[in-house]
This record gives C-alpha cells, structure tokens and sequence, in this order.
C-alpha cells in the first residue's frame, strides 16, 4: 500500500494545548502563503515523485489521501481539490481510495462539503473537542457543538462520511462534562469517533498556565476514567474499538490511520511532514549509499539526493518552517530536513508499538520472523522465538489475550496501559 499525506500549516488562531506545527500568518514567505500553498505542495509532489522513479522505488496506486495540519479547510476548498487532481495525475489514485480532510467546524458550510465531494473526497474529519462550552473554552476552541452538528449534517448531504475528534482530561473538565461530549458525538450519527488523552507540553500555552498553578495538571486516574467511560459509551452505540484511541462501526475504521499502524509505504508532503518507506534498498541506487542531506535542509531532485545507506526501510522529515521548506522547492530540492535508515532492530520495535495498539493485534509469527531478521537468535542455527507460553504472564495479568492465529490483542486494562505493555513485550525480545 502507499498512501499520501498534505500537511496545511495554517490556523486562524492557536489552541493553548497545541505543538503541532502551525501559523496564523497568512504569508510565511518563499511563496508559503495561503493562497499559493496549493502551487507549492503540488511542486513537492513532483520531486517527491521524481526522487522516488531516481531510486527505483515503484508504488503502487495511492489507496488513501489524508489532508491535515492545522486546518486544512483554512485554504479555499478549490485548492484541496487542485491537490488532490495532483496525487492523481502524479501517482495515480485507487478506485475505492479513501480521500479525508480534517476540517474546523467554522471554516466549512454546505457549500464547501459540496465542492469538496464534487472534487474526490470520501470523508470528513471534524475536530469537535468537546460539547461542553467551558471545556471549548480552556482548549481555546472558538467553535460551537451547533457547529459541529451543521458540518456533519452537510456532509451526510453530500454524501461524504464523518468522523469526529474528542479530547479528554482537560483542567476543569468533571466525568459529566465528558458524558455529555461523548454522548452529543454518538447522537451525531457519525460511523467514527477518535478520543484522545490531552497531552500537555511545557512550550505551549496551557503548559505555561498549568506551571504557573493558574490550571491544574490533567489527572492520570481521571483519564483512565473518561477512556473507560468513553469505551463503554462507544460500545453500546455499537461503534467498536480498533486502535487504542478509536472507535467505528464495522466498515468505517480510518483506512489511512491504519496503514500508519500497519507500517505501509507514505509520503508526506508540506512543512514538517514525514515519510515512509518500508523497502528502499543500496541495489535499488548503489550511487547514493552514504549520501545526506545537506547543510540547511533539502535534498536536490536528482539521483543522488539526500538518502541515508538504506537497507531496510528510510524515515524521512520535511523542513519545519515554511518558509525555509518552500525556499528548498524553489531551488529545485526535496525539501527533507533530513532522513534515517530503519534498521531491522528499529522495524521490529514499531512492529510491536503500532501492533499492541491494534484491535486486530500483533501478528506473533510476524515479530519471530523480525527477530530473526534482526539477527537476534542466540546462535545462527537456532531462531530465536516468543512463545505464547512466555507470555502467560501477562495473560494472567489481563493485560493481553492471544488468539488461535498467534495475535496478541490488548485487553482494556491493556490499552490503559499501554506503554507498560509494550516494555514488557519488549523484555521478552530483548530489545
């Protein structure tokens, strides 16, 4: 699978709670405007797909387009589509291809879902947050629930599907308060709904109050009650858990989260953007075995750009600013900010971290095989395995259970706690 994400930098406004890496300027510079941002993503999909066909890597159709940011539904919906037509007429798009947008519920009316199902996209994703205005309020979120309800109902009209995004654990948020946000998100009728932990980081704004004690600090234990509380909610709703933050009805699951859980090949386009190749390879271009990315970021756009000695797979990240990401475009370069081999120890740990998030599990037989290709077995004749036996432990615990087909699933217990789970997973390996 290969899929395709467009990150949009722009917002009309920053929540306190956000280090995602976004602006308010209309004109950040280098032509990284609102209203040229569509021309320059466009140009990167371009030498991304030249630097690609340089390095012998051939992806098939895109199966899922996913626009992000900030706020992509900032730039005029024109320019989505215009974006889009390009995945299309630079790599070509899949049938049945999933094509989303998040969207901030004050920036789209009916007649801007309309354009956006005219043009291609199948799904909307809205950042609700909450229903409850005082939680809206210390999230710094200026839109209302009547919002939300409003953006839903014209993308039912139109024929798109919708998701919704919660967060919990914000200071001064009661279980009630969460109550009602997740029951106002199921009596939207939406087929999917992602609910995530509030994290606080120190730069941002609500760090600063929370350090300040004019906020308190999120709560661990409250948070595990508002997950239990959530999944509880969801699951009478019929709406079923499938990763750790989210729940669908059968069919509705985000294909395009799911191919990042299942480590897929993809592209990331704009500011801060990373990519994913799972099979880049010195065969493929024995030129470029210990090139890097040059001082100031960006790779030039020809044979030998800015590749790290690939083996296994390659991590790549765009220039954060964008002003300095389109300055690397107009000079012709991919503009990473640099890249890094995944070595097979590495790939087998995000094996195990994505996969013991996943309802569908970790693929037991597929981790021995990993281990092994990271040349983990004790000796070279004897393969090194994870038996279901060594696991018995954290069976009993009821953190994990582990199918006739070798997946090991995480209970609730274990999606509460998930980090521990994937330590002591990562004890059994040995890595």
């Amino acid at each position: 699978m290969f899929e395709v994400y467009i990150h949009v930098p722009f917002c009309l406004r920053r929540c306190g709670y956000c280090d995602f890496n976004t602006y308010t300027a209309t004109d950040l510079g280098a032509g990284a405007s609102r209203g040229n941002y569509a021309n320059m993503v466009i140009r990167e999909m371009k030498l991304t797909k030249q630097w690609q066909l340089d390095h012998g890597i051939a992806e098939p159709p895109v199966s899922t387009v996913f626009f992000g940011g900030g706020t992509p539904t900032i730039l005029a919906a024109r320019d989505l589509v215009a974006m889009l037509d390009a995945v299309h007429k630079i790599w070509s798009i899949a049938p049945d291809a999933e094509i989303t947008t998040e969207a901030n519920p004050d920036t789209v009316n009916e007649y801007y879902i309309n354009e956006l199902a005219a043009g291609g996209f199948t799904r909307v994703s809205f950042g609700m947050q909450s229903a409850v205005p005082h939680v809206l309020k210390t999230l710094d979120r200026m839109h209302t629930p009547a919002n939300v309800a409003a953006g839903v109902n014209a993308a039912n009209k139109a024929g798109l599907r919708s998701s919704v995004d919660l967060i919990y654990g914000a200071p001064g948020e009661s279980l009630d308060d969460w109550r009602t946000s997740v029951t106002t998100a199921i009596d939207l009728g939406v087929n999917h709904i992602s609910a995530y932990a509030l994290t606080v980081e120190p730069t941002t704004k609500m760090g600063r109050q929370i350090a300040a004690g004019t906020l308190p600090k999120p709560n661990d234990d409250d948070e595990a009650a508002k997950y239990e509380i959530a999944d509880d909610l969801f699951a009478a709703a019929g709406l079923e858990w499938y990763e750790v933050s989210n729940w669908a009805r059968p069919g509705y699951e985000s294909q395009h989260n799911l191919g990042y859980w299942r480590n897929v090949d993809w592209a990331g386009l704009g500011p801060g953007a990373h990519s994913h190749y799972n099979a880049v390879t010195e065969a493929d271009h024995p030129q470029s075995a210990s090139l890097t990315a040059p001082a100031g970021g960006g790779c030039p756009a020809d044979a030998g750009l800015g590749v790290v000695s690939v083996s296994h797979g390659l991590r790549s990240w765009d220039i954060a600013h964008p002003r300095l990401w389109g300055t690397a475009i107009n000079e012709n370069r991919v503009p990473w900010a640099d890249s890094e081999t995944i070595t097979p120890e590495e790939n087998l740990e995000e094996l195990i971290m994505l996969g013991l998030r996943l309802h569908e599990g970790l693929d037991l037989d597929r981790i021995n095989r990993a281990i092994n290709d990271a040349g983990m077995s004790s000796t070279p004749q004897t393969l090194r395995t994870v038996s279901v036996d060594q696991l018995a432990p954290m069976i009993s615990e009821g953190l994990i259970t582990v199918s006739d087909n070798h997946r090991v699933v995480p209970t609730r217990r274990g999606r509460l706690l998930n980090d521990a789970v994937i330590e002591q997973f990562f004890d059994f390996v040995g890595v």
